[in-house]
Order: structure tokens, then C-alpha cells, then sequence
């Protein structure tokens, strides 16, 4: 497995994360320039924007969490090359998972059905951690 075709997912989960960084700032220019926030007030309480736009920035804000998990674990496998055709496709389901995340989190904002894809990625990466390590703590190749 390549370095390149192992790191792809990783550089999407990226991607996503600068994007939803972007619809951040778009929607807090748009709510300033609409006059919708006092810019003294979310100055010391960021939870001071109108609702639609704490709601891109709680997306963006969960870009750091699970995802981090999913940085740390393709380092690790690609060093110990344990990184294998399992590893790329359990991956992509992960990425793909926050994708569906950060959609709902970013317009409908369901709870359910965010919840549904939070956890389906939840799923997915904890498997991952599991088979990296008993990979690891067994000796397998």
C-alpha cells in the first residue's frame, strides 16, 4: 500500500476541516455585516452568534475531536507500516462518515441523524484502534 493511497483519506478529513473553517468565517462576516452580533459581546462569550452560526462553528469545533483519534492512528500505522488494504477502506468509511456529519451538523442539524453518522464514524475508528492493536500487541505482520 502506498504512503500516498494510505494518506488520501487523511488529506480529505483535512479538506473537510478547512472547508467547514471557511463556512465559519462566511457565516460570522454575514451575521456582522446583517448586524445580527454585538462584536463586543461574542468578543468574550463565542456563544453569542445567532444559531445558525454557533452551529458551523460547533461543526467546525468537532473537527478536532474524533478526527484527531483518525490523525494519530494513520501515523502510527503508516511508521509501523501495519497500514494495509483493510486500513485504507475502514478509513475512507470513517472520512465518509464525517462528511455525512458535518453536512447535517452545517444545514438540518437533526439530532438523530447526526447522531446516527457521529456514531457510525465512532464505530468504524474505534474497530480501527482495536485492530491496530492487537495487530501490534500480537506481532502480526
Amino acid at each position: 500500500m502506498s504512503v500516498a493511497t494510505i494518506l488520501l483519506p487523511l488529506f480529505v478529513q483535512v479538506a473537510l476541516t478547512f472547508v467547514v473553517l471557511f463556512m465559519t468565517a462566511r457565516s460570522r462576516i454575514a451575521a456582522y455585516k446583517a448586524r445580527q452580533v454585538n462584536v463586543a459581546e461574542v468578543a468574550v462569550n463565542p456563544t453569542a452568534w445567532p444559531v445558525h452560526v454557533q452551529q458551523i462553528s460547533n461543526c467546525y469545533n468537532n473537527q478536532f475531536q474524533l478526527p484527531v483519534l483518525f490523525y494519530v492512528l494513520t501515523i502510527l500505522a503508516i511508521v509501523t507500516r501495519h497500514a494495509d488494504l483493510i486500513f485504507v477502506v475502514l478509513a475512507w468509511l470513517f472520512v465518509i462518515s464525517r462528511i455525512v456529519h458535518a453536512y447535517i451538523h452545517c444545514t438540518s442539524n437533526h439530532m438523530r441523524h447526526r447522531f446516527n453518522a457521529f456514531a457510525v464514524g465512532f464505530f468504524i475508528l474505534l474497530a480501527m484502534w482495536i485492530i491496530f492493536a492487537v495487530e501490534i500487541l500480537l506481532g502480526l505482520p
